[in-house]
């Protein structure tokens, strides 16, 4: 976070302590074991603030505390005693500690027994300290075997420091076996105390932390790591919240100015065109939704500045039609648009949807075709020679004016006449670089249309961010039904044949039935390549044992056991998973669509777009592998058109259990948006500035997107005024070099491509 020299303004000639190596600052041995937690130099160590913090008087609850668990505890010695062991030789020490109810054994062995005194003499009754080890079991009593420990107001340097230490927060940092939490303490004391202001550039520039009552960063780290009260700790946090709310707002503000300053072609809206023949054509009315996203989408695309817009829409809300009249509206004004679309399911889908409310206005070159017709063609990996060279050949004359695809568009042989507008459906399922390669086919920069139904966290985190302009579509098509969700517990066999019988029901009324497996095939470790099903479940925060589990529902054994089943006697079933061939895709649904295999047990490539009206009855199977939003557009292939829909969420999961309480979400509520927020509070945002979409290395220390919004929103009005009047931050390097930091290139500019 060092400032460069040759800058001038706050920071200005700093050398860089903040990017000393730890191993410098405190030796190799004490370094080495920081790395275990990622931690390289100062400035790392420094911003591994502690997860909570103890207070002295405020003891654990040791009945609490589970067996094999690692724990670090806040008790009072009751009992320390030192004795020779007369089986096994040695010595050993035995102490107990309490919270005041229930107690906790210490177990120290040595060779002799004078080893042992040391530890003896500082665990006298009455003391209190800090415990930390693995749970273990000995007779029936909770013990922890060689723990580390400090015992408060004893470990410090002369009797002032101790009797501070003994009436100050007790922070609690985020740890490892090797290294306990007040080894870390430790370490930050001894990099911290040493450093002036002039050592600490400070991001917020000083006008505006001056204006809003802010400390410095120094300050700020000093309140978070060594507070003399709760008040200190929290308001140190509450800086460093603003800042890293600041940094990324700013990083945005620079890149919606750079943004803002590319041109696009103007596609401006035509009178008497394609978008008015097909609202004259829909056999529905469009919802005030729709007409008013609609209208802003249109004024974005008469813009010579590109559109970046995400278009976010619940489940059936209609964004399929509302990116079709924006598309037109790009072919009325005499250029191409590109639907990229993450499986081949789905994009097959989608060209036969456009096609469908087309009509004669996609029959371009055709005898059937209406005055000004468009085409729509197909482009996909697995299509024949012929069939790919023909949608080439078409997109590069710009005789198609939409093109439907997945990735086979970001190929280098695909070339367009005059590439207006890119709208990318799930926009979750693509890499950056994939949506940028679409993107570079245009002449200038194509206007942007991103899609989502329902926002995974990185989307929801990025929409409070405000890295995209957003519309929502919020109401739902007339007509449209609900679908009850109800949890089935897998181990309870009557309900299970529950689950069948009302399958059977459902198709008996002339309704089709989805059974969603995680996996294909159970004889193979292969999971069903849609779905990285641990990964999922890491997310949620209980990646599963596979040693303990049940084996995971697959395709085809599923489909093999209810074609035995009474249940379903009679019932044609069908199967789809991504190892099937395009024709036998297509083979699969229309099979089910027409009633022939009223029943289709998949994986989750049925997960978005494919429609079925008369499907009313899906059925996940461990279902507690998959996400919420995941689950929500499975969900989604029901309740499509105008009989009510019903979805039975199968699973292992316990109560108590994050899984258990994500399917008892789903279960609650079918909108999306309040689903993609419970999402974020039980799977956190992700590393919202790379490509990881939750769980894992999180670039977001302190801030939460969905509970600091207000922080948020005020960083955001602060940075954009920051960036105009300096859009290089010359007069801030602080804030500069905190972007440069804390966002290399490669992540930052993730920010606005998404």
């Amino acid at each position: 976070m060092a400032s460069c020299p040759d800058r001038g303004g706050e920071g200005a000639g700093v050398t860089g302590r903040l990017d000393e190596p730890l191993s410098k600052v405190l030796g190799t041995r004490t370094a080495g074991s920081l790395e275990k937690l990622g931690l390289a130099t100062v400035g790392d160590l420094l911003r591994h603030y502690p997860r909570r913090y103890g207070a002295p008087g405020e003891l654990t609850r040791l009945g609490e505390l589970r067996e094999g668990e690692h724990v670090t505890v806040i008790a009072q010695v009751r009992t320390a005693t030192v004795r020779q062991m007369r089986s096994r030789g040695g010595a050993m020490l035995e102490a107990v500690v309490t919270d005041g109810h229930d107690t906790l054994q210490l177990t120290f062995f040595a060779k002799r027994a004078g080893v042992l005194r040391l530890h003896e003499d500082k665990l006298r009754a009455g003391r209190r300290g800090l415990f930390t080890g693995t749970v273990g079991d000995y007779r029936g009593r909770r013990q922890l075997t060689h723990p580390d420990y400090l015992i408060v107001g004893v470990d410090a340097a002369d009797e002032d420091e101790a009797l501070a230490e003994a009436s100050r927060p007790i922070p609690m940092y985020p740890a490892a076996a090797a290294v306990p939490t007040w080894r870390i303490g430790r370490a930050v004391r001894a990099v911290l105390d040493p450093l002036t202001e002039a050592d600490v550039p400070d991001p917020i520039p000083a006008e505006l932390r001056e204006r809003r009552g802010l400390s410095t960063l120094l300050e700020a780290l000093r309140l978070v790591h060594v507070p003399d009260s709760d008040a200190d700790h929290r308001r140190g946090r509450e800086r460093l919240r603003f800042e890293e709310a600041l940094v990324l707002q700013t990083a945005l503000a620079r890149r919606r100015a750079d943004h803002d300053a590319l041109s696009a072609t103007a596609r401006p809206a035509r009178a008497g065109g394609l978008v008015d023949a097909l609202d004259a054509r829909l056999p529905y009315a469009l919802t005030a939704g729709q007409h008013e996203v609609g209208a802003t989408i249109a004024a974005d695309l008469a813009r010579e500045t590109p559109m970046l817009r995400l278009l976010q829409g619940d489940v059936g809300a209609g964004k399929t039609v509302v990116a079709l009249r924006a598309m037109l509206q790009v072919v009325d004004a005499g250029g191409q648009a590109a639907l990229l679309a993450p499986t081949e399911v789905l994009a097959a889908q989608h060209a036969r949807s456009l096609r469908d409310l087309l009509g004669p206005l996609g029959d371009g070159g055709m005898l059937t075709a209406a005055d000004d017709a468009t085409r729509v063609v197909l482009l996909t990996g697995s299509q024949g020679f012929r069939e790919r060279r023909a949608a080439l050949a078409e997109a590069a004359s710009g005789a198609a004016g939409i093109v439907v695809g997945t990735h086979a568009l970001l190929g280098d042989t695909v070339q367009f006449a005059d590439l207006g507008l890119v709208v990318v459906d799930e926009q979750h399922r693509f890499g950056v670089e994939q949506r940028d390669a679409l993107r570079a086919r245009g002449r200038q920069v194509p206007h942007t249309l991103v899609m989502t139904a329902t926002p995974i966290p990185r989307t929801v985190a990025m929409t409070v961010f405000g890295d995209l302009e957003t519309s929502v579509l919020a109401d739902r098509p007339a007509g449209r039904q609900e679908t009850l969700t109800h949890l089935v517990p897998a181990g309870n066999a009557a309900w299970i044949d529950r689950v069948w019988a009302r399958v059977r029901e459902e198709v008996d009324r002339g309704g089709r039935a989805y059974v969603v497996c995680p996996r294909i095939d159970g004889d193979s470790e292969e999971e069903a390549e849609e779905t990285p099903l641990d990964a999922l479940a890491d997310d949620a925060g209980e990646a599963p044992d596979a040693s303990s589990r049940p084996p995971l529902a697959a395709v085809l054994d599923v489909a093999e056991a209810l074609r035995a089943t009474d249940a379903l006697a009679g019932i044609g079933i069908g199967v789809m998973h991504g190892r099937l061939t395009p024709e036998e895709k297509d083979h699969a649904m229309a099979a089910f669509a027409s009633g022939e295999a009223p029943v289709l047990v998949a994986t989750t490539v049925i997960e978005v777009g494919v429609d079925v009206p008369a499907a009313t009855a899906m059925v996940i199977l461990d279902a507690q592998h998959f996400g919420i939003s995941q689950l929500h557009q499975l969900r989604g292939r029901v309740g499509r058109g105008d009989k009510p829909s019903v979805c039975l969420l199968v699973s292992h999961a316990q109560e108590g259990t994050v899984a258990h309480e994500r399917l008892g979400a789903l279960a609650a509520t079918t909108d999306g948006f309040a689903l993609a927020e419970k999402d974020v509070e039980l799977r956190r945002e992700g590393d919202v500035l790379g490509a990881a979409q939750s769980g894992g290395r999180n670039s977001l220390r302190l801030l939460r997107v969905v509970r600091d919004a207000k922080v948020i929103e005020e960083a955001r009005a602060e940075a954009a005024a920051l960036v105009g009047a300096d859009p290089t931050l010359a007069d801030h390097p602080g804030l500069a070099d905190a972007i440069a930091d804390l966002l290399d290139p490669e992540r930052e500019d993730f920010l606005t491509r998404s």
